[in-house]
């Protein structure tokens, strides 16, 4: 099976990533450098993605609506450090049905600006208040370096915008969206994630305050999976967002956006994969369970089949995610292959004598070999399933959390800070100011990632300066 055989995870962890996107058919390339087609495979993983944040966020009183592509290109002006911030990424349109536009178009990079100016349209009183919205959409970022999930011209993912009455209001939605974050993580994708606080020269363009959730990748490098932005009155003021309060008194509103994007499928392939392919956390694989028929006469066959269609029927009525591979000309070696390169979590086979015995055997995606293979009785096999995708789910989360408790340090010094930050974490106490953090970033390569909400309340000295400092952040090189 050579044509399956990835580049080894540990000697090119890039191409072992770029090669396993394509071969597991989640994505490929698209004719404009820099965009990626989303496969279908991809596409339901997305889904799956998207079911499990929606499902969230409607719990917590979030609608979703649809804002326009297009923004004019004035409204970005409006918010100063937003445009500043946005300006080199953006995508502008100055031709449209053959004419020169009298106001250039700018594909959105975010949506804050089109939607402040709607909420400015629909808030007059304290009682339109708070406003929930979500949307589910792409945008536009021009950047330079791409790749497949991590970075492209054209991503997809939610967008949530809210306008509220006071700051607090706002700092707990801003909060609350970062904790579903967390749990969405944690829960579906068995991604362990640090939920922390940015620097100011991290922070998002136009925020007063943004958090993220930060992962550590198989390869020791951080990735954002995940941000929520407190935005104060900065767009309220900037499209004039008020509101009348109940004393009469007009007042801006305050904002915040918050976002997860496609960019966290790369996070599940990157924390879970092996060098056979991808390792799918069973509640978001698009194919929980995939059943291979074993035979070789044509009677076999039939036989095999019918159970095969049976247990089939007994998964999908059990809500179990299920697929026969019922391809012809392969080898049921090549089968396993291929399922094991897209990740999925159980794979059931069947054979003359499992039909016989009223037996099936199990093999484990996340147990190679004759650790991962049971055999389980026909009539009992839905509650064993069951049992056995939640064990694969709480062990992939265990697996990672291993591995990033192993690889993050609270550096004794600047030495060792330098050698941490190569390969992992450095939890380490930062002093505040924006010279060390640049300086460490200069040096090392590595940036500051979050000041975890976590903290062991003691103070320290900065890893860089010396100085005192209250907090301790994690560094790390990232995607």
């Amino acid at each position: 099976m050579s044509e399956y055989k990835l580049p080894s995870r540990s000697e090119d962890f890039s191409e072992w990533y770029n090669q396993l996107v394509l071969r597991a058919e989640l994505a490929d390339y698209a004719p404009v450098r820099g965009c990626m087609i989303v496969r279908p495979y991809g596409w339901a993983l997305w889904e799956n993605i998207q079911q499990a944040l929606d499902r969230r966020f409607k719990a917590t009183g979030h609608v979703n609506a649809a804002f326009p592509l297009l923004i004019p290109q004035s409204f970005l002006e409006k918010e100063q450090s937003h445009v500043e911030g946005f300006s080199p990424e953006l995508a502008v349109v100055t031709v449209g049905g053959g004419k020169s536009l009298e106001e250039p178009l700018v594909v959105r990079p975010t949506s804050e600006t089109i939607i402040g100016h709607a909420y400015a349209k629909w808030i007059k009183s304290y009682r339109d208040l708070p406003v929930l919205i979500n949307q589910w959409n792409s945008v536009v970022r021009w950047e330079l370096r791409t790749k497949l999930f991590l970075r492209t011209l054209e991503f997809f993912w939610q967008e949530g915008h809210t306008a509220h009455a006071t700051y607090e209001e706002a700092e707990i939605e801003t909060r609350q969206m970062l904790d579903i974050y967390t749990d969405f993580a944690v829960n579906e994708a068995a991604i362990p994630v640090i939920p922390g606080r940015k620097s100011e020269s991290e922070r998002f363009a136009g925020a007063n305050e943004t958090y993220s959730i930060e992962a550590m990748m198989g390869d020791g490098k951080a990735l954002q999976a995940g941000t929520s932005h407190n935005l104060g009155q900065n767009f309220a003021k900037a499209f004039d967002i008020r509101y009348l309060d109940k004393t009469g008194e007009l007042r801006y509103c305050w904002t915040t956006s918050w976002g997860l994007s496609t960019r966290f499928i790369g996070a599940i392939i990157m924390v879970h994969g092996d060098d056979k392919g991808l390792v799918l956390p069973p509640r978001l694989a698009p194919i929980q369970v995939v059943i291979v028929p074993i035979f070789k006469s044509d009677e076999e066959k039939a036989t095999v089949m019918e159970t095969a269609r049976r247990v089939r029927a007994e998964f999908v009525a059990a809500d179990i995610r299920v697929k026969i591979d019922e391809r012809d000309g392969v080898t049921p070696g090549f089968k396993f292959n291929d399922w094991e390169m897209r990740g999925v979590p159980l794979r059931v086979e069947i054979g003359p004598k499992d039909v016989a015995n009223g037996t099936v055997a199990l093999a484990r995606r996340d147990k190679p070999g004759k650790e991962g293979k049971s055999f389980v009785k026909q009539n009992s096999l839905i509650d064993a399933v069951n049992e056995t995708l939640s064990s694969v789910q709480e062990s992939l989360y265990q697996r990672a959390l291993a591995f990033r408790n192993a690889n993050t340090h609270d550096a004794q010094d600047y030495a060792q800070f330098k050698t941490v930050v190569e390969k992992g974490f450095a939890l380490s106490y930062w002093c505040g100011k924006r010279e060390c953090e640049a300086q460490i970033k200069e040096e090392t390569k590595a940036t500051t990632r979050c000041i975890p909400l976590e903290q062991i309340g003691e103070e320290g000295c900065c890893i860089r300066c010396g100085q005192p400092a209250k907090e301790r952040i994690v560094f790390a090189k990232a995607y």
